[in-house]
């Protein structure tokens, strides 16, 4: 911590982003003892009439939200649910994910967010780690689900009383929807053969029906503010599976630590935030949901970002926020259709995922006459730990200033003991109240991450004299061509530069003689017909020699999650099935978290 809570603090050489700071950002930030399902229920003590979420028309105040989190609270104790259970949710961004994880909270149980995209093998391996009691799941998954708990067996233990005997409890879309679209929905859903309900059942009951029959009684929780809220699944430094622990005040901590520096004037007037982000995510989790709770604002809930319903969302409902990431923003803009929408409601994005290209910042900056600020974060921080001042000074290819309450550092590479200078390159180090209590039971890969309050991040950074930094790629990721050091995302940003080229994703790849070679694979624009041949040349003109790919192929389109961050390990993993036995494996390498 820097300085003592609440406090402000002048610059010092070790901390040198604080003269940087917006006028009204505190070197520190009080953290309330609250947990996060506390957040809601101050929001509805203070604008219980307001909207608390809209999704497709249908509008959901805090009074109803938070009596809806009550309900779902008591039905989990009612079905024998004790503090510290573990709840899996397998679920979009939509009404049932916010209830369900904010009432698996006040339950004073464990939530365990799931990406939807998840296979059922994958799923059962994390089953295994976390062992929840109760699955909340959309109708589409619950096959999915099912098997995974099945396979799982014995280490589950089903909820007690005969209701939710299966271990599920099933929800749709259509049953978030307002009339008369939840009508029209099944004709749509059958029409592109995905309708697949799930009947309403005694062993697998419908989410809705059961809050629907639990008695309006308010419930307090029983969580302190320290105790676990979130096993936040995460690759992590190997790709293994693992679950990220993060209490209540890691989550709130880092709500307050996004709202003081993203907000300059909360009045509490009304405003919405646009949530296309997935909240099985934890980026989504903080800078969309428990930013909102934190503030009041009204969240415009999308199941996922369609960039011709995100346009119409801000067109009908005019957020102040827009949290995202560079996919959104550059979708956005090449959307055909853009002129005919007015955006300029939005007065700030935050930026995370991956890098942001200058291009797409400066276009979506004149378009809405808002501000896109580059930030950075990771599972194991909550996430956020650093963003670019919203009305301040902006440094493109930078991540900007570490969040109040937060320092940072870059440390050497071998011993992570010694502190580099302002421009070296290192490993980053983070510490601050958003920092995970660990790795759900894996305490030696906890203490390999862990040192001393310190969080080892996993990425290679540098940082300016004035407190800036700028991630230059993944420590893992990190390209050894006969012995010299090749970072992917410097030759991604020279193949970008052509005008070509739509994407690019560089990775290394096993040599006899240099050990690795560089690999690139890239999408090109609509008409375009460059060779690969072409962009070889190209990258020669641009980078030094070992830089430059050996191989480049041409794709349709590149291995992304559902933030759209480029998957580079499933282009190792492809490569090492396609050259069997070409020796090294490079996914394995390197550290952090």
């Amino acid at each position: 911590m820097i300085g003592a809570p609440g406090g402000e603090m002048a610059s010092s050489p070790d901390h040198p982003w604080l003269r940087h700071y917006e006028a009204g950002v505190p070197a520190e930030v009080e953290i309330p003892e609250l947990t996060v399902d506390g957040l809601l229920r101050r929001a509805a003590e203070r604008f219980p009439d307001r909207d608390a979420m809209i999704f497709y028309g249908a509008r959901t105040s805090f009074r109803l939200l938070d009596q809806a989190v009550d309900r779902f609270a008591g039905y989990l104790r009612a079905i024998g649910l004790v503090p510290g259970d573990r709840v899996s949710l397998h679920l979009p961004t939509s009404p049932a994910f916010v209830i369900a994880f904010l009432g698996t909270l006040r339950a004073g149980c464990i939530s365990v967010p799931m990406s939807p995209l998840l296979v059922e093998r994958e799923v059962e391996v994390l089953f295994r780690q976390t062992r929840p009691r109760l699955s909340v799941a959309m109708d589409l998954l619950v096959p999915r689900v099912a098997g995974a708990r099945t396979a799982v067996g014995d280490l589950l233990t089903p909820p007690s009383g005969g209701e939710a005997a299966s271990g599920i409890i099933a929800t749709g879309i259509k049953d978030s929807l307002p009339i008369p679209i939840r009508w029209l929905y099944p004709f749509k859903m059958r029409r592109e053969h995905r309708w697949h309900p799930v009947a309403d059942s005694t062993s697998m009951p419908n989410f809705f029906r059961a809050l629907r029959a639990q008695p309006p009684i308010r419930v307090e929780s029983v969580a302190h503010h320290t105790d676990p809220a979130v096993l936040q699944p995460t690759g992590g430094t190997t790709g293994t599976p693992k679950a990220a622990t993060l209490t209540h005040r890691n989550l709130v901590a880092n709500a307050v630590q996004c709202t003081s520096t993203l907000v300059k004037d909360d009045d509490g007037q009304p405003a919405s935030i646009m949530c296309a982000l997935p909240y099985f995510h934890i980026y989504g989790l903080t800078v969309a949901l428990d930013f909102a709770l934190r503030l009041g604002f009204t969240q415009i809930l999308l199941p996922r970002f369609v960039v011709p319903e995100t346009l119409e969302a801000i067109r009908r409902h005019r957020p102040r926020l827009f949290p995202g990431a560079p996919y959104f923003y550059a979708s956005l803009l090449n959307d055909p259709h853009l002129g005919r929408y007015d955006l300029s409601s939005i007065e700030a994005c935050i930026s995370g995922s991956a890098p942001l290209p200058w291009a797409v910042q400066e276009r979506f900056e004149a378009l809405s006459h808002g501000r896109v600020s580059e930030g950075y974060g990771l599972t194991e921080a909550a996430p956020v730990t650093h963003v670019n001042p919203v009305h301040g000074e902006h440094r493109p290819g930078t991540v900007g200033l570490p969040l109040p309450s937060t320092d940072a550092q870059v440390r050497d590479v071998e011993t992570g003991r010694r502190t580099l200078f302002p421009g070296e390159i290192g490993e980053l180090w983070v510490r601050g109240p958003q920092v995970m209590a660990g790795y759900w039971e894996r305490p030696a890969e906890t203490a390999a991450v862990l040192r001393d309050g310190w969080l080892r991040t996993g990425d290679l950074a540098s940082m300016d004299q004035d407190g800036y930094f700028r991630i230059v790629d993944r420590l893992k990721d990190l390209i050894i061509v006969s012995g010299a050091n090749v970072f992917p995302r410097e030759v991604d940003e020279v193949l970008i530069g052509h005008p070509d080229v739509l994407e690019a994703a560089t990775i290394g790849v096993p040599d006899p003689v240099k050990g690795e070679v560089v690999k690139s694979y890239v999408v090109l624009r609509e008409g375009a017909i460059t060779t690969p041949s072409d962009l070889i040349t190209y990258c020669r003109a641009n980078l030094s020699r070992y830089k430059t790919p050996t191989v480049i192929e041409i794709r349709d389109g590149l291995p992304r999650t559902g933030l759209g961050k480029l998957l580079r390990r499933n282009l190792r993993e492809e490569d090492a099935a396609s050259n069997p036995g070409a020796g090294v494996d490079v996914g394995a390498r390197g550290g952090g978290s």
